[in-house]
């Protein structure tokens, strides 16, 4: 019998599109690409650095609902609009994975909202017991 828990943000997008914000199973968390949007206030900054930040929180909340954290996450991945946003990025990058270091992909590509400059995908192992 599975472990699973569907983990939302209150998003409206999840309920329109039909996903969840992460899928937790026994000791994996999947969480679906998240981008920049504060979800209290449904805004996103036009700054990809601020963008990467509030992705984290997104994620990390996420993470957090699933008994989970950053420092669980294995892979990332992270889809950028412009290549060019990449390097202005990694103080953010190395403010919450420096230590965690998980295995990474990052492709340039385009997003479905042009506000959205990144959308960030982790995958997570809880630590077991």
């Amino acid at each position: 019998m599975s472990n699973r828990k569907l983990i939302s943000s209150g998003s409206e997008f999840e309920r329109k599109i039909g996903y969840s914000r992460a899928v937790a199973d026994g000791r994996w968390v999947f969480v679906s690409g998240t981008t920049g949007f504060d979800y209290a206030t449904m805004t996103i900054s036009d700054d990809v650095v601020a963008q990467t930040d509030q992705a984290f929180k997104n994620i990390a909340a996420a993470l957090a609902q699933a008994g989970s954290s950053l420092a669980d996450v294995v892979r990332v991945h992270y889809l950028l609009t412009r290549k060019e946003d990449f390097e202005p990025i990694w103080p953010v990058l190395q403010k919450y994975f420096g230590d965690v270091r998980p295995a990474c992909t990052v492709m340039v590509t385009g997003l479905v909202d042009e506000k959205m400059l990144i959308e960030i995908e982790v995958t997570a192992l809880k630590q077991g017991d």
